[in-house]
């Protein structure tokens, strides 16, 4: 007798029930806004997850604290390293820091100062790398070797995807309504999770990924049935470009309904009205959400017509002022 064989992913359910658990009494649970006038201007009605107000600036605590909470002890005394542009490096800094453990952190030279800033306010060693990821993955590899620490990469790991889903569990209980979420996409590590999360819950809710027209290989993945990457990446999100790993993608291509791609200069109108109508600081990747649900492309489309309650993921507030100020006055 033929047995088929179970498609077995990163993540699932139990493990961002236990996720959650583990992580419950660290996390902010965020809290969800709406606004009759962003309504007015979306012809639907929108419910914001505000992640911009987790610890550290962003939804990424919450998969880096479900890691280092998930290490055994002998693991966790030598420590966590990582390479990243921002925001996971910032999440894992506080969560070694909770846990008393170093991390260690490649960072690239042309990563935002307030996302370098928040690594070195957690306590994070921050060890510069080339922009590359060659170089960053390099560096990261050179002070796994001299340390012994844990390599804890930003998103292909189901530790962090198991955290990043605990997003869905908080969301569908505050607007269980939902028919549909909009979640940033760049390595995957959040929609893997949110979206694992929120079909197990309502196998009938839309997850609709938003990636920026300027790295839109996850648009080009989906289209093509196998990982794209792109020699390079040109976006205002700083958080939006890097691609799809050997865990995500089978996530993104099996659970994740349609990706919109957006251009740079919706991604800064969707800013300026977070900034404006909801009073939220968020940067450039976590407006894109806002961006989408304002598209021809996501409006025009008869397949979203009756995505009525829109739920969209604020993904981080981590925005260099300086640059945000220039970026309103292009």
């Amino acid at each position: 007798m033929e047995v088929k064989e179970v498609k077995k992913y990163a993540a699932d359910i139990s493990s961002i029930k236990e996720a959650h658990k583990r992580i419950n009494s660290y996390i902010h649970k965020t809290p969800v806004l709406s606004s009759e006038s962003l309504n007015a201007i979306s012809g639907r009605s929108l419910f914001f997850k505000c992640e911009c107000f987790q610890k550290g600036g962003a939804f990424k605590f919450r998969g880096a604290c479900n890691a280092v909470l998930s290490l055994d002890d002998d693991q966790a005394a030598k420590g966590v390293v990582t390479h990243s542009s921002g925001n996971h490096a910032a999440a894992l800094s506080l969560a070694a820091r909770l846990r008393g453990i170093p991390a260690y952190i490649a960072v690239p030279k042309n990563a935002p100062k307030c996302k370098v800033e928040n690594v070195m306010r957690y306590g994070g060693q921050v060890i510069w790398s080339e922009v590359t990821m060659q170089s960053r993955e390099s560096v990261a590899s050179k002070v796994l070797q001299e340390t012994g620490a844990v390599l804890l990469h930003p998103y292909n790991d189901g530790r962090i995807i198991s955290g990043q889903g605990t997003i869905s569990l908080e969301l569908l209980e505050q607007v269980p309504q939902l028919d549909c979420i909009i979640v940033p996409i760049s390595g995957g590590g959040l929609i893997s999770g949110v979206a694992l999360a929120a079909k197990s819950i309502n196998p009938a809710i839309r997850i609709l990924a938003a990636e920026p027209v300027g790295a839109n290989d996850a648009a080009q993945s989906k289209a093509a049935g196998r990982i794209i990457t792109l020699p390079e990446t040109s976006t205002v999100a700083d958080g939006l470009r890097a691609f799809l790993g050997d865990l995500t993608w089978p996530v993104v291509r099996d659970f994740v309904d349609d990706v919109i791609t957006v251009e740079d200069k919706q991604i800064i109108e969707a800013m300026r009205l977070c900034y404006e109508i909801l009073k939220v600081a968020i940067e450039p990747s976590g407006a894109i959400g806002l961006a989408a649900v304002l598209s021809n492309s996501f409006r025009n489309n008869p397949t979203w017509q009756d995505c009525k309650n829109v739920g969209i993921i604020l993904s981080g507030g981590n925005v260099d002022l300086g640059v945000l100020w220039d970026s309103f006055r292009k």
